[in-house]
């Protein structure tokens, strides 16, 4: 496990750093990262509503922008999903 988790801190870094901050993810690095990383597993990522809806349910803080800790709830919802958990 110790691989993957390493994965998605340097995927989420990778990302969220391209406006100069690699410590959260903007909308438009959130929807970046979701089309070019997950789009099996989020439906519709190209669609900017659906990309509001999710971006806000994960955004506690309402600052319009994601921590990973914001952002690792996703992929726990994911993951559970996946996994037939949920």
């Amino acid at each position: 496990m110790e691989p993957a988790i390493n994965i998605i801190v340097s995927q989420f870094k990778t990302f969220a750093g391209k406006d100069g901050s690699s410590n959260t993810l903007s909308k438009e690095e959130f929807t970046s990262l979701l089309i070019s990383q997950l789009p099996n597993f989020v439906k519709n990522a190209t669609d900017p509503a659906t990309v509001d809806q999710l971006m806000s349910s994960l955004d506690e803080n309402n600052d319009g922008e994601l921590t990973f800790l914001e952002f690792w709830q996703l992929i726990g919802k994911l993951a559970g999903k996946q996994g037939g958990f949920c």
